[in-house]
C-alpha cells in the first residue's frame, strides 16, 4: 500500500473527463477529439474560517457542499468549453468539406449547441442547491395535496413524503440516463470511482487493474441524496416540528434543510468507515443501489482519462507536499 493510503480523495464526472480532489491541489483531466488527454489544475485555497468549519461535525458537510460546488463548477465549465471547440471544429471542417465538394446533404450535428452546453454547465453548479429546495418543497406539497386525510400522524404522511421523493428521483434519473451525453457522464463517474477503488486496494493505476473493480462507492454523492431523504423523514418526525397548512409543512422543512444535510453528510462519512463491518455495512447499501442509476460501466478510454487525472493530481500534491 502507499505509504499516504489512508488519504481520502473524491473528485467528480464532466464532460468527457473526470476531476480529481487532492490535498492541494484539483485537477480534471479531459479527453479532446483528436483524443489529445488535457489537464485543468486549479490550486486548493481556503480561507482559514472555512477550514475551522470544515472541521466542526455537522457545519462540515454543509461548508464542504458548499465550497465543492463553487469549485466544481471552475472545472465543469473547462470541460463544457473544451467539448464546446471540438463540436464548432467537427461543424467547421465538415462545412468546408461540403464547400469544396459541392455536397448537398445537409451535414449533422451532434444536436448540442453552445448555449445548450452553457445549460447543463449551469444545471450542474446549480442542481444541488435549487434542486434540494425543490425536491424538499414538491414531494411535501404533493403528499399534503392528495393524501391530507389518509393518516392521522406525521410520521405516516413524512413516510409517504419519502416515497414520493424517491419515485421522484429515480424516475428523473432514469430519463436523464438515455441521452446520450448524460450517458457518457455517467460513464465517467463510474470510471472515477474504479480508480478511487483500485488506488485504496493499493492496486497499481493501470486499465486492466481499475476495470476490475466496481464502479459503485460508498463516499459517493449518489449514496449522499438518499440519506437526505432518509434522515429527512426521520427529522421531519421528530415531536419538536409540527404544521397546520401545507405553506408551514414547506417552510419548517426548507428551514430544516441545512440540518439535514449535516446529519446526511455524517451519516455518509459513518457508512464509509463501516464499510468492511460485518452487517452494518449493509447500511450503505440505498446508495449504492441508487449509483445502479448515476453511473455506468466505463470503457477502457474512459478509464485511462480517469486514471491520468488521479495521477497527475498525486503528482502535484507529492511536489507540493516537498515544497
Amino acid at each position: 500500500m502507499p505509504q499516504d493510503s489512508r488519504s481520502i480523495y473524491g473528485g467528480q464526472a464532466v464532460i468527457e473527463g473526470v476531476m480529481f480532489a487532492g490535498k492541494h491541489v484539483n485537477v480534471t483531466a479531459v479527453r479532446r477529439k483528436n483524443d489529445e488527454i488535457v489537464f485543468y489544475e486549479v490550486p486548493r485555497t481556503s480561507k482559514l474560517w472555512v477550514q475551522r468549519l470544515k472541521k466542526i461535525p455537522l457545519l462540515r458537510g454543509v461548508v464542504g457542499i458548499v465550497e465543492s460546488s463553487a469549485k466544481g463548477s471552475q472545472h465543469l465549465n473547462f470541460s463544457m468549453e473544451a467539448y464546446a471547440e471540438d463540436e464548432a471544429g467537427e461543424q467547421k471542417e465538415g462545412s468546408n468539406a461540403e464547400q469544396a465538394t459541392g455536397a448537398k446533404e445537409e451535414k449533422k450535428s451532434s444536436g448540442w449547441s453552445l448555449s445548450m452546453l452553457v445549460g447543463v454547465a449551469v444545471a450542474g453548479v446549480l442542481s444541488f442547491i435549487f434542486g434540494k429546495l425543490i425536491f424538499t418543497a414538491a414531494p411535501a406539497a404533493i403528499e399534503e395535496l392528495l393524501f391530507a386525510g389518509v393518516f392521522d400522524n406525521k410520521v405516516g404522511h413524512n413516510l409517504l413524503e419519502g416515497l414520493i421523493k424517491i419515485i421522484l428521483l429515480l424516475a428523473y434519473l432514469y430519463f436523464i440516463s438515455m441521452t446520450p451525453i448524460i450517458k457518457r457522464l455517467f460513464q465517467y463517474h463510474g470510471a472515477e470511482h474504479k480508480v478511487i477503488s483500485a488506488y485504496e486496494a493499493g492496486e497499481e493505476l493501470t486499465v486492466k487493474n481499475v476495470q476490475k473493480y466496481s464502479r459503485l462507492h460508498y463516499r459517493c454523492g449518489s449514496s449522499f441524496i438518499v440519506f437526505t431523504v432518509i434522515v429527512g423523514v426521520i427529522v421531519y418526525s421528530l415531536p419538536f416540528f409540527t404544521w397546520d397548512t401545507i405553506w408551514e409543512r414547506i417552510y419548517i422543512r426548507i428551514l430544516l434543510l441545512p440540518l439535514v444535510l449535516g446529519i446526511s453528510y455524517e451519516v455518509l462519512r459513518w457508512t464509509n468507515a463501516l464499510r468492511e463491518t460485518p452487517v452494518l455495512r449493509f447500511l450503505g447499501f440505498p446508495g449504492l443501489w441508487l449509483q445502479l442509476l448515476t453511473t455506468k460501466e466505463p470503457q477502457d478510454d474512459q478509464v485511462a482519462v480517469s486514471i491520468a487525472s488521479f495521477s497527475r493530481m498525486r503528482e502535484l500534491d507529492q511536489q507540493m507536499n516537498r515544497s
